[in-house]
This record gives structure tokens, sequence and C-alpha cells, in this order.
């Protein structure tokens, strides 16, 4: 069952399903070189991508010109794909436990549609096994085909990283793997039209989702560390970027940061992983120990917070700057802010939340929560969470002219250390 050559001669059609921040990058550039279908659910954002808009402004106007591709939510259409990936969302629900709910639906997709000879390949972020074991059964069972003699299967874990213009597709490894030689090999093939730095062939499926799920584990780890030493040093009064910064000295020491751990990698993926050990009768310790301190550090902003405020002032004003997870970017998912922002109005506290890049619509309809428009003065405290471009001309005379005399600035990213001189300044 070869493919490669196929796309490229544009004899067999490759189709992407999910077309958000991982999959319409992704597509957009096979359709430099194949014939493409972009596939997805939302209408709405089918129509968007049509008009060459990213409904999730990661790419402009121009990537989508001269490329071949169609977007589509018609099943007839994406019938006519010979290989297809899989780049939908895996989040997990209130109980951190995984939500296979976009995968399974985007596998039930895509069997309804198999044919003979096809190749399927999985991008979303998921715990090792779950292609094999969740996803092939039903691809198998839609399509009465069988692995290996009827089609091939795959999986490379995306490395999309929001909002980053140098590490992009093009730029860093992928990782591939195939259900067999010969599937790694056209997979691999395929994968080298769109990224310049190369492929790592992984040995097995398995082993490709579990790198995917150590990296993002590794980095939460790190920052638990970061965020813990955070809160021994503040009851020392001591800041934690200074030591950062003295520590950075030694050629071997890694410097990760503290900072409240949002958006849908990080703080998502080792839930993924600590779920698949429950389930093989291993829990786990210093990774669910990581979670929980990154899980707090939220909450235990809000606690600092509430009881600066409730002392100073008797009818408490607070002003959060930024709700999206990271900087510079639009998305808004898994943004730990937002639990700050209810502790602290669970305390009857006013507290108004803006942000340059996020969508007024989306931050109502996914927290409740109305964005101000403009900032107002007379604060108690000022939040800022992630350090956007607009703030970092920020200075100690704006801060100043927005709160008041007792106002403290809370800095989580330590943006403004060694600036502000005329209001109390906190930092993680």
């Amino acid at each position: 069952m070869k493919i490669y050559q196929d796309l490229l001669d544009k004899n067999s059609k490759l189709a992407v399903i999910g077309l958000g921040y991982v999959g319409l990058p992704l597509a957009l550039e096979f359709a430099k070189k194949c014939s493409v279908i972009g596939f997805d659910i939302n209408p709405r954002r089918v129509e968007m991508m049509r008009n060459g808009i990213d409904p999730s402004k990661e790419v402009g106007p121009d990537a989508f010109r001269d490329r071949d591709i169609i977007f589509t939510d018609d099943l007839e259409v994406l019938r006519t794909a010979k290989f297809f990936v899989v780049a939908v969302p895996t989040p997990v629900d209130k109980f951190h436990v995984p939500d296979l709910k976009p995968l399974i639906g985007a596998s039930t997709t895509v069997g309804s549609v198999l044919k003979k000879g096809d190749y399927v390949v999985y991008e979303s972020t998921t715990y090792p096994g779950c292609t094999e074991e969740d996803c092939l059964p039903i691809l198998e069972k839609l399509s009465g085909l069988r692995l290996g003699e009827d089609f091939k299967l795959g999986y490379s874990p995306e490395r999309i990283n929001p909002g980053d213009k140098k590490n992009t597709l093009r730029t860093v490894v992928k990782v591939v793997s195939g259900s067999d030689e010969e599937a790694l090999d056209e997979i691999a093939k395929t994968y080298e039209l769109v990224v310049d730095a190369g492929v790592h062939r992984a040995q097995t499926i398995k082993v490709a989702e579990a790198s995917k799920i150590v990296e993002n584990t590794q980095r939460d780890m790190n920052i638990a560390l970061m965020n813990e030493l955070s809160l021994i040093f503040d009851r020392m009064g001591i800041n934690t970027y200074e030591v950062i910064e003295a520590a950075g000295t030694k050629w071997n020491f890694l410097k990760f940061q503290p900072g409240l751990v949002g958006g849908h990698c990080i703080g998502v993926d080792p839930y993924y992983l600590t779920h698949k050990a429950a389930s093989l009768g291993y829990q786990s310790r210093v990774i669910a120990a990581s979670r929980f301190i990154n899980d707090d550090m939220a909450k235990y902003l809000a606690r600092k917070i509430i009881k600066y405020v409730l002392r100073n002032s008797d009818n408490p004003r607070v002003l959060v700057k930024g709700v999206t997870f990271k900087e510079n970017v639009s998305d808004i998912r898994n943004s730990k802010i937002v639990d700050t922002v209810e502790e602290l109005l669970a305390f009857n506290i006013h507290v108004d939340v803006e942000d340059p890049y996020a969508e007024h619509g989306e931050v109502k309809e996914e927290y409740g929560l109305q964005l101000a428009r403009s900032g107002g003065k007379e604060y108690d405290a000022v939040i800022i969470t992630v350090p956007h471009e607009q703030y970092l001309s920020h200075d100690d005379a704006f801060f100043a002219g927005i709160t008041r005399e007792h106002g403290v600035i809370v800095d989580l990213k330590g943006i403004y250390r060694g600036k502000i001189n005329s209001r109390l300044y906190w930092s993680l």
C-alpha cells in the first residue's frame, strides 16, 4: 500500500480532520505540495476558512493563497481522501479524567469513509496505547476492514506552539510511527514534505505516543518545582526570579520559571499519563504531586490577594490583565487565572478582566465572564498574568494612575521587576 508518490503526484488526496491550532497550519503546509481536504464539524469555522480567515488567529490571509485545499464538513467530500490525519483536541473533564469524545468522534467519522489502501495518522496527544486500543477498533468495526491487510495506521504527535513564529511545523523535528515498516516509511516520507527539520522514526506507535506525553510532563514537573520554590521563598521574603537569575549563571541550570500552568498541553497531558498508569495498577506520585502544586497555584494567588485587599479596603476592586493561557495568543483553553477570578468573586470582590487578544464572546461562553472593554481606576490590586506585547510598555506611572495608594501590583511573570516604586510589588 504505497501512498507517498500518489500524494505527491496528486493522484490521491490528503485530509486533515480538525482544523484548530494544530490541524489548520498542517493542512495549509501540505496544500503546498498535495491536494488537501480540510475537514471540520463546525460549519461556521469552515466558512471562515473558505474566506481565508483562521478562527484561531494563528495564520494570516497569505497562508491561504495558492494552496490546493478545500474546506468542508461534508462526509462525501472527505470520502475521496486516501490519507487521513486526525488532529482533534484531547481535553480532560472537571475531574481531570481524559475526555476522548472528540477523538472517538473523529475515529467514527474516518471509519465511516475508510477504504482499502487508505492511511490513518493520529496527531492528537493521548496516552500510550490509545491509538491501537481505543481508535483502531472503531476504524475496523465501521469500515469492515482489517489493519495491515486493508489499511495502514500511524501516529505523529503534534508539536505546534501557539504564538511561536520561530519553532514552527517546518523547523521542529517531527516524530513519526507506523503500524509496520511500510507504513512507517510512507508516513515518514509524507511528513518530510512539510518538515524541513526532518523526522524521527519511532520504533512503535506507543513509543511515539509516550514521547509526546513525556515532553509536556517533564515541563510540568519543572514548573512545579519552581512554583514550590516560590511558595517557600515568599515566606522568606526572597524574590524567586532573582534566585533563578543567580542560579542561572551555572552552565547546567535549567531556567524554568514559576507561573500558572494552563493551556491545552502542560496542564492537561500529564493527566492522560497518570490515568493510564492507574488503569495498570500504578498510582503516580511525582507526576501527581506536580499536578497538585501547579493546579493549586491559582487559588494560592487568590488567597494571598484576598487577604491583602480585605485588610485595606471596604469595597475592594481588582483588575486582571490577561485571560489567555500565554502571551500574544487568543487561546483561552484551560486558563488558570479564571480559577483566581472565581475565588475573588466568591468573596464579593469586584473584578475587572481585560485582554487585548481574547474574544469577548468566547470568554463569556466558556467562563461566564464579561471582558472589560476599557480599564478603570482606583484598583486595590492589579494582576498581570501574561507578558502580552501591549503590556510591556506599562511603567510605574501607569500603575500608579489606575490604583489606590495602597494598591499592589501582582506581576506573575516578573515583567516589571525593578520598575515599580510607587506601589507595593509582588511576583511569584
